[in-house]
């Protein structure tokens, strides 16, 4: 049982920044940031091999968000830039791929408790 840990959520207004972390109990191979809206289902906007590093990202969040990760820290993060209100929701960080599409929640079995990302215009 992996034990992921969000942190970094906050408020801010349009055009800000935010990074936020996710650390990992133990060394994953494979993981992934999703949000989740209200009233919308999960989905991924970003994951990143650990080994490697190649990622792969939504439409929604490229050229805006840059996922990294640590190794000896064992800690994911996500630097978000150029924020509008569209990306207000809670950013969970997943690993324990299973199968299936990158972006989809039921790739994943571990889960972290979710940060909230609030942006206003």
């Amino acid at each position: 049982q992996v034990q992921l840990m969000e942190s970094g959520g906050g408020s801010v207004q349009a055009g800000g920044s935010l990074r936020l972390s996710c650390a990992a109990s133990e060394a994953p191979w494979r993981m992934a940031w999703f949000v989740q809206a209200p009233g919308k289902e999960r989905e991924g906007i970003v994951s990143i091999y650990v080994d490697g590093g190649a990622t792969n990202y939504a439409d929604s969040v490229k050229g805006r968000f840059t996922v990294s990760y640590d190794k000896a820290k064992r800690i994911l993060y996500l630097q978000m830039n150029n924020l509008n209100p569209e990306d207000t929701a809670m950013y969970y960080c997943a690993t324990g791929y299973k199968s299936g599409p990158w972006s989809a929640s039921s790739s994943y079995a571990f889960w972290g408790q979710g940060t909230q990302v609030t942006v206003s215009s």
